[in-house]
């Protein structure tokens, strides 16, 4: 049975300044922990209905589970792991730049997407939201163990680096007729403003997903399925 003081502790991690002052997060569902065992990320407490035959487990009702989970449905499990220590990122490769992402579902996509396109390192300004959300390591699907995350001023970091730079706009150059090269940095910006003015400064090629509707009236794309679109093209060449 769970003590109030467990209860306590793992609930209040919903929150940012919790898990950054416990530097403890998360996870939910079989898949999503299995993944993390067989990383290097470390263990802290398992709390199941059913066993993992793991060191720290310990086995819980369903009613306990409800008490902590972060889920409308929770499923069979939640764990709580170390955050680990940030790696420092090189300027080698294709490197995705988030401007101020707010949505966490949009987060643990493109993380999944980072993945899925061998995309190794990404940089997050400070107003993005935090990839240890609940929501986001649940939407990642076990693909935060193998993406590089670094949260820092993005203005800064643009500004040294000496890759090329892209940015997805609206008047960019049609990405599908666009000479893209297999490094540099590719820019998502904000999901109601888009790219701010100070880090669109620092874009030194502006590309856009052209509209094929014949009325051509959509405003935009979810940001999660334009990443989708302009790593896919990135990867083509």
């Amino acid at each position: 049975m769970l003590s109030k003081n467990q209860i306590k502790t793992i609930t209040r991690l919903k929150q940012k300044k919790f898990r950054q002052q416990e530097q403890l997060f998360v996870a939910e569902g079989v898949k999503v922990i299995q993944e993390f065992l067989n990383s290097s990320l470390k263990l802290v407490d398992l709390f199941t209905t059913q066993t993992f035959n793991v060191e720290s487990e310990t086995l819980i009702s369903e009613t306990d589970l409800k008490k902590i989970s972060f889920l409308t449905t929770p499923n069979t499990a939640l764990a709580v792991f170390e955050i680990p220590e940030h790696k420092t990122l090189n300027d080698k490769g294709l490197i995705l730049a988030l401007d101020a992402i707010r949505d966490p579902g949009n987060l643990g996509t493109i993380i999944r997407l980072c993945d899925w396109f061998g995309v190794k390192q990404l940089v997050c300004s400070n107003e993005t939201v935090d990839c240890y959300n609940p929501k986001v390591v649940q939407a990642t699907m076990g693909s935060l163990t193998r993406v590089t995350i670094q949260y820092t001023g993005l203005e800064d970091y643009l500004k040294q680096t000496k890759r090329p730079v892209f940015g997805a706009f609206m008047e960019g150059e049609n990405v599908y007729q666009a000479s893209l090269p297999k490094e540099g940095v590719l820019i998502l910006g904000n999901e109601a403003n888009g790219i701010s003015k100070t880090i669109e400064a620092c874009v030194t090629d502006k590309i856009s997903i052209p509209r094929f509707g014949s009325l051509k009236e959509t405003e935009s794309l979810n940001v999660a399925t334009a990443g989708a679109i302009l790593l896919s093209e990135f990867r083509r060449g």
